[in-house]
């Protein structure tokens, strides 16, 4: 088996393979499911609990009376204690006295099917070309269940049993699910009775068709909603518009790959942080959104012949909007509803933004020329991040100095701009420019790093050489600082984006390269 077909195409190519091709070729449509697990088990957050730690006593003050103190702790830091415990180690501690029958029996647990598994998960979410396992059709506890990880079932296997599996799961409170149908087949309709879950605060579904939200009742939501993460669904616009309406406080919002194209638009007083990566959106537009504060928009999958990018991006009303990324000029239209009058014209722009992420074709003038018609939208920026994109057809014409000049001062990197990462310096004569630009304008600048492509130069034709010109200008700001790093040779090519700490608000700028890069470069 050639496991190779796969790697470097796109999302919607692999689909198309593995609808197509579901009686034939079965090792490498196994291989081509597994693949697309492997991406949504990544994107799904671990388990609260792990099978794999153990308690020791070893490590235990000793106690010369031999006196059981912890059962002698009230019920309710008993029951705390064994939630934090995997299903079959918090029932056994109900054989270790009476005294703990009834708090294994009430206490709200955490269930996941692959700590159940002969192997106990040991060897992680998915091994490829393994057979997928049964699923754990019945647990003995009757209490509450706080986290229910449902990911390595053949749900095809069990469609007259989810239904009953929510119900079971709605009476139980369950406050977080995560629920992924292991293909075949891909588009699963997912029960509508997920949307009588109004315990929830954490949902995340992989591999599903949303429901035909047609047959779900009117008053159904989800009030208690803070994240939502979709991996790799088959979705309508309207059932993922009806999902966002119906999550009243939703914070976190996660959309990773598509099984079609989508449109989204955001209306939502609660959202803070969206991410939407690996597919294709036909439309973006944040029509209404006023606490969201983060807005990510990547794609991994840079090696594949269509780039999976949206169309279209509108940003309305987003007062809070401060970080933004990556935005493709030359590839993607930006559209902004929040006008100025700047020097006599009209000005589109965003205020809030401080951080900005964008990918450019240096090797292609078209997206070159869009660059400082981008950046003057965000007048206030502190921090630019810049992938240049490999390309792979011949060059389409070179950018000099003088066309940086012929379009003005950009008030953002004169006034504002404190730090700009480059990654993925390959020592074109077009990036070189537009660090030398940067440099010689930005009075406030005060970090300016260069990650070098792994494997783009030689001894002869070293790096120092290439950005003699830009050592050599005349910087505005005396005190920055210029600093080189190599790209490790996995992340060649990728945008440098940490999706995990996307969240984490105590975390100002998950595009900051110090994060990815460690191996610096001195200048001769």
């Amino acid at each position: 088996m050639d496991q190779q077909v796969f790697l470097g195409v796109s999302w919607g190519d692999l689909l198309t393979y593995l609808k197509r091709n579901s009686g034939m070729d079965p090792e490498l449509v196994v291989y081509g499911h597994n693949l697309v697990l492997s991406y949504v088990y990544d994107y799904i957050p671990d388990p609260p609990v792990s099978p794999i730690a153990t308690l020791s006593l070893s490590g235990l003050p000793w106690v010369p009376d031999g006196v059981d103190r912890i059962s002698c702790l009230p019920d309710k830091v008993l029951r705390n204690i064994v939630s934090r415990l995997p299903a079959k180690e918090a029932a056994r501690t109900a054989s270790l006295a009476s005294r703990w029958r009834p708090i294994w029996r009430s206490a709200p647990l955490v269930l996941v099917d692959s700590h159940l598994l002969p192997d106990g998960a040991v060897r992680g979410q998915l091994v490829i070309g393994s057979p997928s396992p049964r699923a754990v059709t019945a647990a003995a506890h009757p209490g509450p269940f706080r986290c229910v990880h449902l990911t390595r079932t053949t749900m095809d296997e069990h469609r007259g049993e989810m239904a009953r599996w929510l119900d079971i799961l709605v009476a139980k409170g369950v406050q977080e699910l995560f629920f992924v149908n292991r293909p075949w087949p891909l588009d699963l309709r997912l029960p509508a009775t997920l949307f009588s879950c109004a315990s929830l605060t954490r949902l995340y579904l992989g591999v599903w068709r949303l429901p035909d939200t047609t047959a779900v009742p009117r008053g159904a939501r989800f009030p208690n909603l803070l994240e939502l993460g979709l991996c790799f669904n088959a979705m309508e616009d309207r059932d993922l518009a009806f999902m966002l309406e119906r999550s009243p406080v939703l914070e976190f919002l996660l959309i990773m790959g598509s099984q079609s194209g989508v449109r989204l638009r955001l209306v939502s007083q609660s959202l803070r942080c969206v991410q939407l990566g690996l597919f294709s959106f036909d439309d973006l537009d944040v029509v209404d959104a006023p606490s969201l504060e983060r807005l990510f928009q990547y794609n991994t999958n840079n090696n594949s012949p269509t780039k999976n990018r949206s169309s279209r991006i509108k940003i309305g009303q987003a007062p809070k909007l401060r970080v933004l990324g990556y935005l493709e000029p030359g590839g993607q239209e930006l559209g902004i509803s929040n006008t100025v009058i700047v020097a006599g014209i009209k000005e589109s722009i965003v205020p809030s933004v401080q951080i900005l992420a964008i990918e450019v074709q240096f090797g292609v003038r078209n997206s070159v020329k869009k660059v400082p018609g981008f950046l003057r939208c965000f007048p206030n920026l502190e921090t630019l991040h810049v992938q240049s994109h490999r390309i792979s057809e011949e060059p389409t014409g070179k950018v000099n100095v003088k066309f940086w000049q012929e379009g003005g001062s950009i008030k953002c990197v004169v006034e504002s701009m404190k730090k700009v990462f480059l990654y993925e310096f390959r020592g074109s004569r077009s990036e070189v420019t537009f660090l030398k630009l940067v440099a010689e304008r930005a009075r406030v600048l005060e970090q300016m790093v260069v990650v070098v492509s792994s494997g783009s130069f030689s001894p002869v034709d070293d790096v120092s050489a290439k950005l003699k010109p830009l050592t050599n200008a005349k910087w505005a700001s005396k005190a920055c600082k210029l600093e080189l790093f190599n790209s490790p040779p996995a992340e060649d090519g990728m945008a440098p984006f940490c999706r995990r700490l996307a969240n984490d608000f105590s975390f100002p700028d998950p595009f900051n390269v110090k994060e990815y890069h460690e191996e610096r470069i001195s200048l001769s």
